[in-house]
This record gives structure tokens, sequence and C-alpha cells, in this order.
């Protein structure tokens, strides 16, 4: 299988951005609990989103380990090789932990600023958008049976949402010894919004109505809320998180 491609919309001359955001995770309409957690960080530098799997049991324990280790990596740390090494570190610790607790994982997206450039790292089916100009890009290539299928010309690509396995994932964190991760390097502007999120939200909302309540906007909060209680309206059947960042002016 090729690498995903990721096409990423031109770049506007302009002042070097600062970055600043938010996150908000909630337990939906359906679940007892809430297994995704979030990281924000205040320094404008590490933003994540992990989805625990529930189907395997302690899937808030697995996503909690995934960002405990993510949130050692430093702002100034080689990010491709700091992530990587923070996520197979997780792995190792959830496959340790099941064997007594039970098997268990966490489908994470994690976004490490630098320079005014993104790196974003994921596993499964949690996703990162970028919003610029008016234009939303889905920076992520989901790690799911029903992309594959999408991707072998086997299955439309309006037809996912319907299909009975949409819901099944390929990679996680915390399953297998070792675990696949992929990554983008994305250069960023004044004026551009990147939002994480688990599936309960991509679950909920098609990328016209996430790129509208982007769009609208104003603050990092401002998004986080409008995309949950959107969500929350469409049903909520699972966790929906979300974490948003934005680029300002210097």
């Amino acid at each position: 299988m090729t690498a995903p491609v990721t096409r990423v919309p031109p770049l506007y001359a302009g002042a070097v951005p600062n970055f600043f955001g938010a996150g908000l995770t909630h337990t939906g309409l359906v679940r007892e609990r809430n297994e995704d957690s979030i990281l924000t960080d205040p320094s404008g530098a590490l933003w994540a989103v992990a989805d625990g799997m529930g189907g395997y049991g302690h899937g808030d324990v697995a996503s909690d380990i995934v960002i405990d280790r993510l949130s050692r990596v430093a702002d100034d740390a080689r990010a491709v090789q700091a992530l990587r090494r923070q996520l197979e570190a997780a792995n190792t610790e959830i496959l340790d932990r099941a064997r007594n607790a039970g098997q268990m994982g966490s489908t994470v997206v994690v976004m490490h600023v630098q320079n005014s450039t993104a790196t974003i790292v994921w596993v499964g089916d949690c996703r990162a958008y970028l919003l610029r100009g008016g234009s939303l890009r889905l920076l992520t290539r989901d790690h799911t049976v029903v992309q594959d299928m999408v991707d072998q010309g086997l299955l439309g690509d309006d037809q996912r949402a319907q299909h009975p396995e949409r819901h099944v994932i390929t990679r996680a964190v915390g399953v297998e010894r070792a675990v696949e991760i992929d990554k983008t390097v994305v250069p960023l502007v004044a004026g551009d919004k990147v939002l994480l999120c688990s599936d309960g939200l991509t679950a909920c909302l098609g990328d016209p109505e996430i790129a509208s309540h982007m769009s609208a906007a104003a603050t990092p909060a401002a998004m986080c809320d409008a995309l949950v209680i959107a969500a929350l309206e469409s049903g909520a059947p699972d966790n929906v998180s979300v974490v948003s960042v934005f680029g300002s002016e210097g």
C-alpha cells in the first residue's frame, strides 16, 4: 500500500503566526463513560486527541496512557522522532497493562507545532483538518477497513457512512507488538484553523458541516463548543472529542 499523500492549500505571505487553542470532550448521548482523552498546550506547541477502544474494555486507561506519554514531548524536540518514540512507549505500556487488565487500545492524532510548521502523527481514525481561506482539507487518512476498500476502488467514497464495517479500524496503539504510525508535515500561516477530533465527531457531521462551524467560530473555544453541540444534536452515539488550534498574526 502506498503512503498517503496530503494536498495542502498554498501558503500566503504574511506575519509569522502565534498558535493558541482549546479542547473539549463529551461522553455523548449513548455511552456510559468517556474513554476519550485530549491534550491542550498553553505554549501552543502540542495538541492531541486519543480515542480509547471501548470494545476491548478499559479504553479510558489506554487513551490516558497515550496522552500521558505524548505530554512528555518537549517543545523543541525533533518532532517526528519524539512523537514516534512516545507512541511506541505507549504501545508497550498498554500491552503490559493488558496482561492483567484485559485487552485495550487507543487511536490517536497529535500535532506538534514548531516554527510555523505542524507535524501531524496519527494511528487509527482520529482525524486532523485544516481550514485555510474558507477551504477545508483533511490532513489524515483513516486506518479503517472501509478506507482500504475506498482506496482499492471496491467502495465509493459516498458509501462509507452506510457500510456495516465503517467503524472497524486496522491500526491502534496497544494492540500489536509493533505500532504502525503515519505522519504528515504541513506549513501553517496566520488565519489557519486546525481541528483534531475523534471519530465520534465525524460519525455525526460531514465535512461541509465541519467546515461551516470552523469558518463561523471566532475563537478556538467557540469552535469546540459549536462542533460538540452539533454532534449532540445529531445523536452523538459515541464519545465526542475536539481540539481546535488557531494561527493569529504575531
